[in-house]
């Protein structure tokens, strides 16, 4: 569901702001705005240029191929409360709505003004809700969230560590969180090739272990990571409890399977 759609109820237009109530920062809510088809916390400045990449998002051409997989990944299933960080045009995020029933619903988190309103106008939902928000500092309650996910956009944003760090901080405990982004081979030939691809794309890079090693830090469990071709996806679970200080003490099971 939209912050507002034609033809839509009174009460139906503020499902939205009553929903970010209870999950959105305090602070957060002064600057909630209501546009067309999303809620939008970052005000009328754009200051994004769509990189080539991103652009490629902008007409499906990421992951759609992927989506049974997230799904899956994320254990959509019921009511559950979903967060999908850069969502780009929303294929993903409507997708996820229709796996889920009850109480469930999904939040579509993107910077980018052009991505929002292809969102609102093409995918929406009767249980998602678009967000404009700055994906580095997500307006969302610590744990607010039972599965956290980013599929095809964490290597097109500028700090993609500082993404990663913000949706395992929002990530409930027993919750799932997924990352489908780049990685970058073994062989050093094939690096240097896409790496000169990532830098005429403005696109980053991941090797083996960056986004696992992460994780393990970050005291999430059951990581999984599974490699085929030039992308990686990895998931992973958040435990019931987490101590404050002695996170990397935890000994994660790690899974890493390669697939041409």
């Amino acid at each position: 569901m939209t912050a507002h759609q034609s033809g839509a109820d009174a009460d139906d237009a503020l499902w939205s702001p009553a929903l970010a109530r209870g999950l959105i920062r305090h602070e957060a809510l002064r600057s909630l705005e209501h546009c067309d088809g999303y809620t939008d916390l970052l005000g009328t400045v754009d200051p994004t240029r769509l990189t080539l990449a991103q652009r490629a998002r902008m007409h499906g051409l990421s992951v759609s191929a992927e989506r049974e997989q997230a799904a899956a990944a994320l254990h959509l299933e019921g009511g559950q409360r979903v967060l999908d960080v850069a969502c780009g045009p929303g294929d993903l995020t409507s997708f996820f709505a229709s796996r889920l029933t009850g109480d469930g619903f999904v939040i579509g988190v993107d910077d980018s003004v052009q991505m929002m309103q292809r969102a609102a106008r093409e995918n929406s939902h009767d249980r998602v809700v678009y967000m404009r928000a700055d994906t580095l500092s997500l307006p969302f309650d610590d744990g607010a969230f039972d599965a956290v996910c980013s599929f095809g956009a964490l290597h097109v944003v500028p700090e993609p560590m500082g993404v990663l760090r913000e949706m395992v901080r929002v990530l409930a405990p027993l919750g799932r969180i997924a990352v489908l982004t780049s990685y970058g081979r073994e062989s050093s030939l094939a690096r240097k090739v896409l790496a000169l691809g990532a830098t005429i794309c403005d696109v980053q890079v991941f090797d083996r272990t960056t986004v696992p090693a992460f994780f393990a830090t970050a005291g999430l469990i059951d990581i999984d990571q599974q490699l085929r071709g030039v992308s990686q996806f990895v998931m992973a679970s958040r435990p019931e409890h987490v101590p404050a200080l002695d996170r990397g003490q935890i000994q994660p099971r790690l899974r890493s399977v390669e697939r041409s």
